[in-house]
């Protein structure tokens, strides 16, 4: 996820309108991290109504596992050309990208502490930070590091521990006691029972082995983000159009077929890694090509500028999210916590985006950044002292 601030004319609206529409998926994914037990139970096994299960397979295949991926070339994307500016300028970008990913890693803690457990903030700056060091690299290299890194985990899962289970169908996976206590905490309890339930759940959500499985489920889409950026490919999307058009057809086409398999066919352990790991990348990169083909048309970029603004205050709206989903759902605010569907959810996420626009909408004619994009800035630059420094303060935001 991409949340740096940026001078406005220098700004590319479709990358904004990638954030923005990405935000969206985000949410509708984290519904469930909201309003259900997520750390404790299994999605594909919860639901018992009808409506709930198409609800749920339909979120599965065109959402579940294809954002995160996006997100995170999306980030790799705007740090590359971050990195770009400054070298075109002769400046010494790693001590700025440092800090400005030490101030997001603390962004992180605060919110997974005091809001939400399910935080991804910490996890990106924690991966940007093996990105930034591989940025002088040639941009094939950058790909081919990716690859490696993540073929690395398919080897393991496929070969190593598929040989063991994935060809056995999968288990219902439910801890009664710890759904029962997520329950009662966000359910009924008041902001310190959620409080004490939130760090139980970011000790899983945050455990030292997700810290090693982000290196190779995020850093290699980062890496491609940032070799995409290197080659301009959104900056070029017209000269482009032939091959954008191809990731397109394949991305969408391979993506929905690999994330449909658990579905059509009997669900096993193997089926639902292909889905998660190869499908849901694939069906990500689909939505980028369509995103950035029908961003060529000159009135879709107008038609889309809600999206493009809440994605300029992308971080803000990311943490604002979290306020407004645990405010509806935890008994300290609405109480809806266990109380609603899958159909409902969706339409509470719908309802707290079209919020997020209009109040980007009103942020945006006063101010040129989002109100945590501000907070960035002036903490990532108050140590900064050498001229060059401070030159780069004025050209790079």
């Amino acid at each position: 996820m991409d949340l740096k601030p940026t001078m406005l004319q220098e700004r590319i609206a479709t990358l904004d309108i990638l954030r923005g529409i990405s935000l969206l998926g985000i949410l509708l994914v984290n519904m469930y991290a909201f309003y259900l037990p997520m750390p404790y139970i299994d999605l594909g096994t919860w639901f018992t109504t009808p409506s709930d299960i198409v609800w749920q397979q339909n979120l599965d295949i065109y959402v579940q596992s294809s954002f995160y991926p996006l997100f995170s070339m999306l980030f790799g994307y705007g740090l590359a050309m971050q990195w770009q500016k400054a070298q075109s300028r002769q400046q010494n970008f790693y001590g700025i990208g440092l800090r400005r990913l030490g101030v997001l890693f603390m962004f992180g803690v605060v919110h997974a502490v005091l809001i939400w457990w399910g935080d991804i903030l910490m996890m990106y700056a924690f991966c940007g930070v093996f990105l930034l060091l591989l940025l002088r690299l040639h941009p094939m290299w950058l790909i081919f590091i990716g690859i490696i890194i993540n073929g690395i985990m398919h080897v393991f899962m496929l070969f190593v521990v598929g040989y063991i289970n994935f060809n056995t169908k999968v288990d219902t996976y439910l801890n009664i006691t710890d759904v029962e206590k997520a329950i009662t905490a966000y359910g009924t309890g008041s902001w310190m029972d959620a409080f004490m339930q939130r760090l139980a759940d970011l000790s899983i959500q945050a455990n030292i082995g997700m810290w090693f499985a982000a290196l190779f489920t995020i850093l290699p889409y980062m890496l491609i983000g940032a070799a995409a950026s290197k080659w301009h490919l959104v900056e070029r999307a017209k000269e482009l159009k032939w091959l954008w058009l191809a990731i397109t057809i394949v991305g969408l086409a391979l993506g929905i077929f690999l994330k449909s398999m658990p579905i059509v066919f009997s669900r096993t352990y193997l089926l639902d890694y292909v889905k998660v790991y190869i499908g849901g990348p694939i069906l990500s990169v689909g939505y980028i090509g369509l995103i950035v083909l029908v961003c060529l048309l000159p009135v879709v970029p107008k038609i889309l500028s809600p999206f493009a603004k809440i994605g300029r205050m992308s971080l803000t709206m990311y943490i604002l999210q979290s306020i407004i989903g645990t405010f509806v759902f935890y008994q300290f605010g609405l109480g809806w916590y266990g109380k609603v569907s899958v159909a409902t959810g969706v339409l509470v996420a719908i309802g707290i985006i079209v919020v997020q626009m209009i109040v980007a909408e009103i942020w945006l004619t006063k101010w040129k950044q989002g109100p945590l994009e501000a907070l960035w800035r002036k903490i990532t630059y108050k140590a900064t002292t050498e001229p060059s420094e401070k030159i780069a303060r004025n050209t790079l935001n």
